[in-house]
């Protein structure tokens, strides 16, 4: 019994919403589960991808020496679907109230996933590419779970549209401009879903994001596991896509109502440096007279760190530090506890360092 109570105690004191029940042991099954088949779909698939041609081609832009399979995004969204799955099974009576929103992000999410996949096979106009985001931002705007603006306007509904569109578009399109590094992308994701999931996991009201969060994060693990420097096989459009907007999503569902300018600070701060990255690329293009979106270049943080001449594992740590701290100066601004903020941030570093190391002696 004493050792029950302190289990139970220790587990409130990171915050975790109901520690008697067995919501917290779903939630590490979701993220065991997507991480297990995330990580083993991605030899059989490469090795298909290279069999079909579904690879990058080496030229000016990319960094990769020799065609690479671009169809990770797969693996990463049957880890995601597969986990989901299995944590409606574990617990149907309290997925059904969540259910719903759930689908709503995984449906728009799957869209992504195929216009994503089709761009990075054969190539889609960017109108197409921006018009399908917008979608599927619309889609969390219909289920309710888009941003709230409530200033006391007559505008008020069309500005929370707007909100969740520019939040959701933006997010998308910033993680999959961060995705020209092996295991940058990944590495990124990662560290804010498992903020976000610190942050979420506090309250029962937003189980749908814990649940996403988790699946989510135990898929870009999984996957990290072969993407980080040198890679075997990359996201492509498909699975940033995927990242972004499920991340978008997550950090607004269920929480967010925006009362002022300040209350979009903290889902600015865990994405911190997507948003930054894709802010300063933006302005340098518009200020060169070129078009943000469809002008390729070497122009992001991750080209000018390699240009000082750093690896490509080098660079993808720094970014990854600089993530951490953003996402551990988020945490403190939506209040969490010290001990939450510290376990949080020692559970990252320890799983990025056991999967890095692994990947360095398997190479």
């Amino acid at each position: 019994m004493t050792w029950e109570i302190d289990v139970y105690g220790f587990l409130e004191s990171l915050g975790i919403a109901n520690p008697r029940g067995s919501g917290w042991l779903a939630v590490i099954l979701t993220f065991g589960l997507a991480w297990a088949v995330t990580r083993c779909l991605m030899p059989t698939l490469r090795s298909f991808a290279l069999e079909v041609g579904w690879a990058d081609q080496p030229n000016a832009r990319r960094l990769n020496q020799e065609p690479l399979p671009n169809a990770g995004g797969l693996a990463i969204y049957t880890g995601v679907v597969a986990a989901l799955v299995l944590a409606t099974l574990l617990r149907p009576i309290v997925i059904e109230g969540v259910l719903a929103q759930v689908l709503t992000i995984l449906l728009g999410g799957s869209v992504l996933v195929l216009v994503g996949f089709i761009d990075d096979q054969f190539g889609l106009p960017a109108y197409v590419r921006l018009s399908v985001q917008i979608i599927a931002a619309l889609l969390l705007v219909a289920s309710g779970a888009g941003i709230k603006a409530t200033f006391g306007t007559p505008i008020d509904v069309q500005l929370s549209m707007l909100l969740t569109v520019l939040w959701v578009v933006g997010i998308t399109n910033a993680i999959n401009l961060m995705d020209g590094m092996d295991g940058l992308a990944a590495g990124v994701s990662f560290i804010t879903a498992m903020s976000l999931l610190a942050v979420s996991a506090q309250f029962p009201s937003r189980a749908a994001a814990t649940l996403l969060l988790a699946a989510l994060g135990g898929s870009a693990l999984g996957f990290l596991r072969h993407n980080f420097h040198p890679s075997h096989i990359i996201m492509g459009d498909a699975g940033a896509y995927f990242f972004g907007y499920v991340l978008a999503a997550s950090s607004i569902l269920g929480s967010l109502k925006v009362t002022t300018v300040f209350a979009l600070v903290p889902p600015v701060v865990f994405l911190l440096l997507p948003v930054l990255d894709t802010t300063q690329v933006f302005v340098r293009r518009l200020i060169n007279g070129k078009n943000p979106l469809t002008t390729p270049g070497k122009d992001h943080l991750h080209h000018r760190l390699l240009a000082f001449g750093f690896s490509q594992r080098y660079v993808a740590l720094i970014l990854w530090g600089i993530t951490l701290v953003s996402n551990w100066l988020a945490m403190k601004l939506q209040d969490m506890t010290p001990r939450v903020i510290y376990a949080t941030t020692g559970g990252i570093i320890l799983l990025l360092g056991i999967t890095v190391l692994q990947r360095i002696r398997a190479k």
